[in-house]
């Protein structure tokens, strides 16, 4: 199996991810880079942090790199402070929503942009061989102010119509990465912060670490209970974000049609990038304004390399995701919810805006199987896919079967041991069915393949 998955290295610690392997993964990487390169680490809030960062800074500086140790930082304060601070890569020590025995490295370049297949080859061939740099000694130091410095890099690249500072917003990290991080750069831009779930802890005892309508009832209760207007809610690196207003959770492909939609008329490129798994509500968002929609692999990076292709406006995963061109090539949770804050008048406006559009029920399913199964378990779904009578059938990334008003992806995760289906149609009931279909279509081949 390859090193990387659709968003770095990823495993259960001590299990999938050993130190021994985040010490050769790291010395891979020294050796594809010059010796002397700098490189800036940094990790989330989980407990195995601080052992893999030590190991990936020993593996680092063995090759002959210079490594600054950042601390704890969400994700994108990694991937922008790699920029501003002229590193040659950034490693992010982060398992990103996955349950708190996960954690995972990802990469970044000097431009702040995730590093791309075709460097994950270079790196993964370097490790199969175990040809290390030798000779050459390496050093590492403590970098502080590291949310003075991000907040500097976003200040001047907010919308010019300011923020909206009348909305009382609640921040929810989740005890992840952004705890104390975002609600703090908030409150230093002028917003009436009211923090939830806020001191780091890599247990995630306030919440799961992935943010989603069943693990946010407890925020969406003190959303209420506190009168705040709306929630902005995080993933364990805060690489995610979603967001609930006093009805509820406000959906995943809601909020980033809304906001694609905000960043089409703020730049007036007529082009959105986005993945297999963002419904078709992002269209109706946007059709109005001409613009045409770009799908590709799931994965950050991935997303981040077809917006500078396409020249989009904006990158998008319904999942929460947001690269934003006008301040780089990685996913920035907390400029997304800063640039949705500078075009609403009420917390209600992204659900008035809907009101109009015909709705769309969007569900996901999700079967366990093991990593080494994916592969085969994928080509047999795939030889299934005629038996749907889907219009079309799309194997880029998964298998996405069109059926004209509605769509169904059978997808196995690049983080985690499952596979997933997602559904979307114009009825709840026609969703349930694909979800349903689907799913019992993969438990009875995993089923299958384990006799």
């Amino acid at each position: 199996m390859p090193l990387f998955g659709t968003s770095g290295v990823r495993g259960v610690f001590q299990k999938d991810l050993t130190l021994d392997l985040c010490h050769d993964v790291a010395q891979s990487l020294g050796t594809l880079l010059s010796a002397g390169s700098r490189v800036c680490v940094a990790t989330d809030s989980r407990v195995s942090g601080p052992a893999i960062k030590e190991a990936v800074i020993s593996g680092l500086c063995k090759c002959g790199a210079e490594a600054s140790d950042l601390g704890m930082l969400p994700t994108p304060a990694l991937a922008l402070l790699t920029r501003e601070w002229e590193f040659d890569t950034g490693v992010m020590i982060t398992a990103s929503h996955n349950p708190p025995d996960f954690n995972g490295i990802k990469l970044f370049n000097s431009n702040a942009m995730g590093y791309s297949r075709n460097q994950e080859q270079q790196i993964e061939a370097i490790y199969s061989r175990r040809t290390f740099r030798q000779g050459s000694q390496g050093s590492s130091r403590v970098v502080q102010g590291m949310k003075e410095s991000y907040l500097q890099a976003i200040r001047s690249k907010l919308p010019s119509r300011g923020l909206n500072k009348r909305l009382k917003i609640l921040v929810d990290p989740g005890n992840g990465a952004a705890s104390g991080f975002a609600s703090w750069v908030f409150a230093a831009l002028g917003l009436a912060v009211m923090p939830l779930n806020d001191k780091p802890d890599g247990r995630f005892p306030g919440r799961n670490p992935e943010p989603k309508e069943d693990t946010l009832r407890k925020t969406v209760a003190f959303l209420r209970d506190s009168k705040a207007d709306l929630a902005i809610c995080f993933d364990g690196d805060a690489d995610r974000v979603v967001f609930c207003d006093q009805d509820g959770f406000l959906g995943f492909n809601e909020p980033i049609a809304f906001i694609s939609r905000l960043a089409v008329q703020e730049t007036g490129q007529k082009t959105v990038a986005t993945t297999v798994e963002t419904g078709r509500l992002l269209e109706l968002a946007t059709q109005d304004l001409g613009v045409k929609v770009f799908r590709g692999r799931v994965g950050d990076a991935d997303v981040a390399h077809l917006a500078r292709e396409t020249n989009a406006a904006i990158g998008v995963e319904q999942v929460g995701v947001y690269i934003i061109p006008h301040i780089g090539y990685y996913p920035d949770s907390m400029f997304a919810a800063l640039t949705l804050l500078s075009h609403i008048n009420e917390a209600v406006d992204v659900r008035t805006f809907f009101q109009s559009i015909p709705a769309l029920f969007f569900d996901k399913g999700t079967i366990t199987c093991p990593n080494e199964s994916k592969a085969v378990l994928m080509t047999r779904v795939a030889q299934k896919a005629a038996d749907f009578g889907a219009a079309s059938v799309s194997t880029l990334d998964g298998v996405r079967l069109e059926f004209g008003d509605s769509w169904m992806l059978v997808r196995a995760s690049g983080t985690e041991p499952v596979i997933r289906v997602l559904a979307e149609s114009s009825s709840a009931s026609a969703t349930a069915d694909l979800i349903d279909k689907g799913v019992k279509l993969v438990e009875s081949l995993v089923s299958g393949s384990k006799q």
